[in-house]
């Protein structure tokens, strides 16, 4: 997964990372059970969109991340509108739609997993 692209990405998705398709983000989400829609691809363009703002090389902060995600869909419902969306983390498995690589700390498989 590579770092967004400033501004040349896929129609539609200005912030698209270099070689991301809207293909393979549904093929992604399908993996995992999801059925993308216009909400799906409102927080992948926001993912795509943070990860752009920030320097080629710099950490991506989960906490951060997190927050701004809450921010954005707020009027939403927050963290529990992209809960619905993206059961698996709206992080983690957002970024993984987007094309991006989820932040250090943003999955912790050992906490509440059950198997």
């Amino acid at each position: 997964m590579t770092k967004a692209a400033n501004g040349k990405g896929v129609p539609g998705f200005p912030h698209a990372p270099g070689g991301w398709t809207q293909a393979d983000a549904v093929a992604a989400a399908q993996e995992v059970g999801l059925e993308p829609g216009e909400p799906h691809w409102e927080v992948i363009r926001a993912l795509q969109e943070f990860f752009c703002r920030h320097e080629e090389g710099s950490v991506i902060n989960s906490r951060e991340l997190h927050d701004a995600l809450e921010e954005r869909f707020h009027k939403r419902g927050g963290m529990k509108y992209l809960y619905e969306l993206f059961p698996g983390g709206p992080v983690n498995q957002g970024c993984r739609v987007a094309g991006l690589q989820a932040p250090v700390g943003s999955v912790d498989l050992g906490f509440g997993s059950v198997q």
